[in-house]
């Protein structure tokens, strides 16, 4: 679970930069994340959002944020230049450190990462960095102005269309990106770094990824995204890159929770946050899980719907109380499968009701009348007794802080 917050700090241009802050709800974040978002993107693009609900799942705290003259932040982005997305990069670190903590990993996609690559030096406190689809050479985006790259040149600007808006381009952006020398700079990181790239990448291609990764000393890795482009618009493509990540982080800055305390909390959390679909948080003792509704209803189909977690819980039940049963009489069950299905039918008064079918599958050297006491006792599990009975819900309306 993860609580989003926005938030406000300066550039070290004096302009002002929004972002929002995620922590996880149920501990205090051990480490914290920044994401950089691609070229003329927001924080709210789609690759950044699921990267950072993977991390806020494993208990990272995570800042993404609008770059100079993005999204909510202030500023003229035409005359911005690869230099202030540097200088961004790194005061969003410092706002961090300075009010959180500073940041243990960096992540950027696309341009963002090359940023990243370029920002490391200036911050310390960061032990590992992530590339998603990003240039080796931030002279790859120039190919993104087209013919309007000579009118920049001869007159000082010119209004470039970039992902569907205007921009107005300055020559001094156009000078920032040819002052650079990545390579230097990567092989000087010290840092743990992950590269991850599509081979189909038709805006940054992958021969990006390969000198990024020549140009590193390890501990470096790569992963291919096979089929993804990119802007991974793809949710599930996103989705991937966001657990991958958070699972390599894992090895470089691993969490030492305090297991004992989330135990012994009954309280099961669910969030959903007014921005996304249905993608939705649940936090039970210190197991996270996605339920999510299926694409054909406008999901993002993440994770199981509310009756398939409701199914889940019958048949988990039921397997636990067999197990259980047969542990206590010495039975040899080898093996339990539970197969359900949830639909709606009319009961004898022409009422619609929900009905779960059931089907067991049992394993094991049992004669007939073990295998029928097993039905029986299949139909006793708590959750079966539950749902059949009926429940009490008792609800109540809490003002949230904001």
């Amino acid at each position: 679970m993860a609580s989003t917050e926005k938030v406000r700090f300066k550039s070290a241009n004096g302009h002002e930069l929004v972002g929002y802050l995620q922590v996880p709800t149920d501990q205090r974040p051990q480490h914290y994340a920044l994401l950089a978002h691609c070229f003329s993107c927001t924080k709210n693009i789609g690759a950044l959002r699921e990267i950072g609900r993977a991390l806020t799942l494993e208990g990272f705290g995570i800042l993404r944020f609008d770059m100079t003259g993005l999204g909510e932040s202030e500023g003229d982005f035409g005359d911005s230049g690869f230099v202030s997305n540097i200088t961004d990069i790194v005061s969003a670190y410092k706002f961090l450190e300075e009010n959180y903590q500073a940041p243990d990993l960096l992540v950027g996609h696309s341009f963002g990462g090359t940023a990243c690559l370029s920002a490391a030096a200036q911050m310390p406190s960061t032990e590992a960095i992530v590339t998603v689809g990003s240039p080796s050479d931030p002279r790859n985006v120039l190919k993104r102005f087209g013919e309007s790259l000579e009118e920049i040149q001869v007159n000082g600007c010119a209004t470039v269309e970039l992902a569907g808006r205007p921009f107005k381009i300055s020559k001094n952006f156009v000078q920032s990106l040819l002052s650079d020398d990545l390579k230097e700079q990567v092989a000087e990181l010290g840092k743990a770094l992950l590269v991850v790239h599509s081979p189909q990448d038709m805006v940054v291609s992958v021969e990006h990824a390969k000198h990024i990764y020549d140009f590193a000393k390890h501990p470096k890795s790569f992963v291919g995204l096979d089929g993804a482009d990119h802007m991974l618009s793809d949710k599930r493509d996103a989705a991937y890159v966001g657990q991958l990540i958070a699972s390599w982080a894992k090895r470089y800055m691993p969490q030492e929770l305090d297991y004992d305390e989330m135990k012994r909390s009954n309280t099961v959390t669910v969030r959903l946050d007014g921005d996304e679909q249905f993608t939705t948080e649940i936090m039970a003792r210190h197991h996270r899980i996605i339920a999510d509704e299926p694409e054909s209803v406008g999901g993002n189909d993440f994770g199981p719907g509310p009756y398939e977690l409701v199914a889940a819980g019958l048949g988990a039940c039921t397997a636990m109380t067999l197990q259980m049963y047969a542990r206590r009489k010495k039975w040899p069950l080898d093996r339990v499968e539970v197969e359900l299905d949830h639909g709606k039918e009319e009961n004898e008064a022409g009422e619609k009701i929900d009905v779960f079918k059931r089907s067991i599958y049992i394993q094991g050297e049992l004669d007939e009348a073990q295998r029928t006491r097993f039905l029986e006792i299949a139909n006793k599990c708590p959750v079966h007794r539950t749902l059949e009975a009926g429940s009490k819900v008792v609800t109540e309306l809490v003002p949230m802080e904001s």
